[in-house]
């Protein structure tokens, strides 16, 4: 086999799972060794319980995919790899990093003729069953190295995976895909929030959502996952009114900014993230007691 996946939290989990559903044998690493061979025993693959241990399983020219966090996680398995990969071997990070760190890496690795791709992958919990969006950055090399597996995580072999250019590019293009993702959100969200709280004509939010499933312009995964749950519980009593965000928005903001494009709706819809993680109370006391002293209006106090 010349195939590895290191990290196997939901995403990769998945993706070891559908690997295995596909006919392609693969070599398992994670953290925890106990998941490791728990999915191992599940898939038929391979469990490693080192790095080292799954690099030497793997046949020369090696493939190895990082479904890590972003950040120190990603950064120190890198460091660890480095100096026991061989020359033509291609290492694929598979989480969220940012597009800047992957070309820094590709550099980096390239002084020990190591491959480097960067994979964007969209689809969470679903792509067990639906397959994988996967937008990657690769020299051309690689990416026919790649192929054949981005044809078995992806939903199907001619669809749902695309070589979108150099190295960097793929990361690129799933950072701006996650920024339009917030916007959408954002926005479904917020036409709901004012059918709830319009009186006297008792709208049912579950069918309105249900109803524009169907031919409606605004149709769009979203809009289902919504419907299915405003169907069980449309008040969400018991939901705490916080959103988090990972990064890839920041990112997408920050990348407009450096280049002068206006994306208002995105970066508002980041703004609104941090608005529901109580990062503008403080603003909004400040708020309050300077309308008192203008106004003298009432300032409510906790």
């Amino acid at each position: 086999m010349e195939f590895g996946i290191v990290g196997l939290g939901r995403m990769g989990g998945n993706m070891a799972r559908r690997l295995a559903r596909k006919g392609a044998q693969i070599a398992l690493y994670n953290r925890s060794f106990d998941v490791t061979q728990s999915l191992a025993e599940e898939t038929g693959h391979l469990a490693c319980d080192s790095l080292q241990a799954l690099v030497d399983a793997l046949a020369t020219p090696r493939i190895v995919w990082l479904m890590l966090p972003a950040g120190d996680a990603t950064e120190a398995t890198l460091q660890a790899l480095r100096p026991i990969l061989a020359p033509g071997d291609l290492i694929v990070d598979g989480g969220n990093s940012f597009y800047k760190d992957v070309q820094r890496r590709t550099a980096w690795l390239a002084e020990r003729q190591i491959e480097f791709s960067d994979a964007g992958v969209s689809g969470g919990v679903w792509g067990l069953e639906n397959g994988y969006c996967l937008m990657f950055g690769a020299s051309e090399a690689a990416a026919a190295r790649l192929r054949p597996y981005m044809e078995k995580l992806a939903p199907a072999s001619d669809r749902g995976w695309l070589h979108c250019g150099s190295v960097g590019s793929g990361h690129f293009v799933k950072m701006v895909h996650n920024g339009i993702e917030y916007g959408m959100m954002q926005s479904l969200a917020e036409g709901f929030a004012l059918m709830k709280n319009k009186p006297g004509f008792e709208l049912n939010l579950g069918e309105i959502a249900e109803l524009w499933r169907h031919g409606s312009v605004v149709q769009s995964w979203l809009l289902d996952l919504s419907a299915d749950f405003l169907a069980q519980d449309q008040t969400l009593e018991n939901i705490l009114p916080y959103v988090g965000d990972s990064g890839e928005g920041r990112w997408t903001a920050l990348e407009a900014i450096e280049q002068g494009i206006p994306a208002p709706v995105m970066t508002l819809s980041l703004m609104m993230r941090f608005a529901s993680q109580g990062k503008s109370d403080y603003a909004n006391k400040m708020l309050a007691k300077m309308r008192q002293g203008f106004g003298g209006h009432e300032v409510k106090e906790g």
